[in-house]
């Protein structure tokens, strides 16, 4: 099995099939992503059915200022950090009156220290039963980083769909 398929279909196909069949509606909040998981969510015909917003927010002010992430959680926690991600999906659910919401929060690189290793990333995902976070730390480069979270945060939502969400 291939990383972003699921049964030969893409993870993209899977998801769109179970917010399909939800009928739940969707937003994203992106950070390091930069736009690729409203990009792989819109990718599908009759995507406007189930995905209603998406916000890319590259700077901690369009942070602060268009999700609402409060400064002190960027100033003590980080803007890449479970904290920042919960927020972000929290933020942009309520924002958009949506069922669920993903955030991506992350360093692709390049540049790279101890406390933010390249790789380092968080999906945030906001459900009417709460919001959950994971932590991942990819490798390869900037391009790949990006990839392997916008099939992560989309794994998360085809495991909530299920029902197998741990």
């Amino acid at each position: 099995m291939k990383a972003d398929t699921v049964n030969e279909e893409t993870i993209k196909e899977v998801v769109a099939r179970l917010l399909f069949k939800s009928n739940y509606t969707l937003v994203v909040a992106e950070s390091c992503t930069g736009g690729l998981l409203a990009d792989k969510l819109t990718d599908i015909p009759g995507s406007s059915n189930y995905f209603l917003l998406g916000i890319t927010c590259y700077s901690n002010e369009a942070k602060m200022e268009l999700l609402k992430v409060p400064q002190e959680t960027i100033d003590t926690a980080g803007a890449v950090s479970e904290e920042t991600a919960r927020a972000m999906a929290d933020n942009i659910r309520s924002l958009a009156f949506a069922d669920l919401a993903l955030s991506t929060t992350g360093y692709a690189g390049p540049g790279d220290s101890p406390l933010e290793p390249i790789g380092l990333v968080y999906v945030g995902m906001a459900t009417p039963e709460g919001t959950f976070c994971r932590r991942f730390n990819f490798q390869g480069d900037r391009r790949s980083i990006k990839k392997q979270a916008g099939n992560s945060a989309l794994n998360m939502i085809r495991l909530y769909l299920e029902g197998s969400l741990e």
